[in-house]
């Protein structure tokens, strides 16, 4: 231990990431309340789901990629999650999707069949614009609408052919139930393509209005409901005609139509679908969480428009407290020992480490294992697997739920980096770089609707005149024409990664290279993140140092027990400058884990805060059974984490019950290098680092008598990687 105290900083730059939300303990707390209040089995379940991707008008309304997918995540999600009868689920795709064939499926499918007490989906997926309202309740005197596959022939005469949000109000007040909830998966201004993301919007403004057929369906459904027109935008004023409306964006933002991995989803329809396959929360929870994933991915912020004084936010989403056990996939079909599988409820940031050889426990209705599952094949969330073994007669049936078991990551997992347009003629020899790097790959900007082949993690761009506008307000603005990295949907800087002006582009490849090896180590880490999966018995918390009951963030995994949470306080998400903080790691498992503790920045980059080289004895990283360890602690540790500029943290608490041999010998060499000649801050781990750390977390599979690693397998049962989001103030 070196006689000299030393302090642990924290750098982060400047984020425009806002609001983090609910923690993981709010979020978990309140599904695990409502998932245990049984669902009322005599409701009806009904549900109209819309997705368009073909756009017939290509001057107003360019095509999408994810819409339909959009529909077909809903679907599954209300089947197999929530119980609904598939032909209780009407769903309009493409040409089906007409303005008259959506306004007759509302009033046939949801108007005329629900009544009191049953429970309601809307889902919109596709365009939305904001016309000219008539009767205007914003100062913009406009009226978002969502745009069929049928746009009207008038446009250029300004006539559109828009369903308008004052139909919609009309539309929701004559469903006979409370219990209703329309999702909108469009936005209300922009357009194009932003990033690697196309943007769900067809032009608008003040200058389009509404067709006659509009106004005139309007008409018919307020003399239908027995409504005159100033009791209507009486109670229009005043709020949501009933139940809740979510929407992917506010109404001046853009909604993104987004790839993950090797398919395209809307960025909202995914991360909510995703999170209700785990949680079974209130609308509140949910547009919490799923705003704070939303960061990594755009600055749209979704919203929740609830029907006033009703106490629907407090509400489970969908009206449905079901009792079903959470799962990241479901049987969809059965031939011997051969089955398709639905795998949505896999998270975003791990999808790669389920290909061949990920494993799933099927489970049965009371929540207990009843045989087991190998993934031999994934294309976008449908996947082929083998029955392994089972346990109960008859266990294995469609809508049978899936909880994972063992992930399998990719040995040669890569770091995808877009080429943007802005390097012109220097966009061959960007690509020539970067693959002169290990693991990291250039892709070629093309035209149309896809502008990159397949996911990236970041975009490397000149920064142009219009994006010093774009980024106008933000601190350290880079130079016009300097080289650096932008987020994949263009509206983020990563910060550290500009230079000067006119700088060339190998020298900013060569300028970049320790960062870009940095962000891969990051990437490579993060796949191991289970928390919602993992069943080791573990928690962690965050907190001000010497002040237990001051929390930063808190995590655990939601599976290491049954009906087990920990009682701590909920935590506060501040953390002034300046402020030393510390963590408390309990193991509840018999056996011993083992630990390590890394650091995720805001421009993406990872170090170690733990093992470091001030506290990395061998046995350091060891936590018995039954104890919790305080790191650091200041009766035994001279070291402390400080930190000192404002920003978003990502705090990564990795567990394994298997001893971390290479992995910390590896850190303990490098931290031994820094300690010899002048303090240069924290361990920055390398991609060799993090394949040590794999090596040690997993049990690797070769092909045949190969050395060659194929993949790193990571069990739940042996795993736990958690993660804590914080921001200093």
């Amino acid at each position: 231990m070196p006689q000299l105290k030393r302090r642990h900083f924290l750098q982060f730059a400047a984020s425009a990431i806002a609001t983090l939300g609910l923690s993981q303990f709010n979020i978990i707390q309140q599904g695990y309340r409502y998932g245990k209040v049984l669902a009322q089995n005599t409701s009806r379940k009904l549900a109209l789901l819309v997705g368009i991707n073909q756009y017939i008008d290509g001057n107003r309304l360019g095509l999408l990629n994810g819409c339909v997918n959009d529909v077909k995540l809903q679907r599954a999600l209300l089947i197999y999650r929530f119980g609904f009868n598939p032909r209780d689920i009407l769903t309009l795709t493409d040409g089906q999707a007409t303005r008259d064939g959506i306004l007759q499926a509302f009033d046939e499918h949801l108007v005329k069949q629900a009544k009191a007490n049953d429970v309601v989906v809307f889902h919109f997926s596709g365009h939305g614009a904001r016309v000219l309202d008539p009767k205007p309740i914003y100062p913009d005197d406009l009226n978002s609408t969502i745009i069929p596959v049928d746009d009207s022939p008038l446009y250029q005469e300004g006539i559109v052919n828009d369903i308008m949000g004052r139909t919609l109000f009309l539309l929701m007040s004559a469903v006979n139930t409370e219990n209703m909830t329309v999702v909108l998966d469009s936005c209300y201004s922009g357009g194009g393509t932003r990033g690697n993301f196309r943007v769900r919007a067809g032009a608008g403004g003040s200058s389009l209005k509404p067709s006659e057929a509009e106004l005139k369906t309007q008409e018919q459904w307020l003399s239908r409901l027995k409504l005159s027109r100033e009791e209507f935008e009486k109670m229009r004023g005043i709020g949501v005609a009933k139940g809740v409306v979510i929407a992917a964006a506010q109404r001046d933002q853009e909604a993104l139509d987004a790839v993950f991995d090797d398919f395209y989803a809307g960025a909202f329809t995914y991360l909510l679908t995703q999170y209700l396959w785990q949680e079974t929360g209130t609308v509140e929870s949910a547009i919490a969480n799923i705003t704070r994933e939303m960061k990594q991915l755009s600055v749209q912020v979704p919203l929740a428009d609830i029907q006033p004084q009703s106490g629907y936010g407090k509400k489970p989403l969908y009206f449905l407290n079901r009792e079903t056990p959470p799962a990241e996939a479901a049987i969809a079909k059965v031939q011997g020992n051969q089955v398709d599988l639905w795998l949505g409820g896999l998270d975003r940031d791990s999808l790669q480490a389920f290909e061949e050889g990920a494993t799933f426990t099927v489970i049965s209705s009371n929540g207990s294992s009843a045989g087991e599952v190998e993934l031999r094949s994934r294309t976008g969330l449908i996947g082929t697997g083998t029955l392994l073994e089972t346990r109960a007669a008859g266990s294995l049936q469609p809508g049978s739920l899936l909880q994972e078991s063992g992930r399998a990551i990719p040995a040669d997992l890569k770091l995808r980096i877009g080429i943007d347009p802005s390097l012109a003629n220097e966009a061959n020899a960007a690509k020539q770089g970067l693959a002169k790097i290990g693991r990291v790959e250039g892709v070629l900007f093309q035209s149309g609707s896809i502008p990159y082949q397949g996911e990236i993690q970041y975009i490397l761009s000149r920064l142009t005149g219009q994006d010093r506008q774009t980024f106008q307000g933000k601190s350290e603005l880079p130079g016009q024409g300097s080289i650096g990295l932008l987020s994949p949907s263009r509206d983020e800087i990563i910060p550290g990664s500009f230079d000067t002006p006119d700088e060339e582009v190998e020298t900013a490849i060569s300028r970049l290279e320790a960062k870009l090896k940095s962000l891969l180590a990051a990437r490579i880490v993060k796949m191991t993140l289970n928390a919602n999966s993992s069943r080791l018995n573990l928690e962690a918390s965050m907190a001000v140092e010497g002040q237990n009951q001051t929390l930063i963030g808190t995590a655990f995994t939601a599976r290491g027990t049954e009906n087990y949470r920990p009682s701590i306080p909920n935590p506060s998400q501040g953390l002034p400058v300046g402020t030393a903080f510390q963590f408390r790691i309990k193991n509840n498992e018999s056996r011993p884990v083992y630990l390590s503790i890394l650091l995720v920045d805001p421009s993406g980059e990872i170090i170690v805060l733990f093992p470091n080289r001030w506290g990395a004895a061998k046995d350091a990283t060891r936590l018995e059974g039954n104890q919790e360890l305080l790191i650091p602690n200041p009766e035994v540790d001279d070291f402390e984490f400080i930190t000192q500029a404002k920003g978003i943290g990502e705090v990564l608490i990795v567990a394994s019950q298997n001893p971390l041999r290479k992995a910390l010998l590896t850190l303990q060499k490098l931290a031994e290098e820094q300690l010899q000649g002048r303090d240069r801050g924290p361990v920055v781990p390398t991609v060799e680092v993090m394949g040590d750390l794999l090596d040690d977390l997993s049990d690797s599979r070769g092909e045949g008598a190969s050395i060659v690693v194929v993949q790193r397998r990571i069990r739940a049962a042996e795993i736990a990687a958690l993660s804590i989001t914080f921001e200093v103030l």
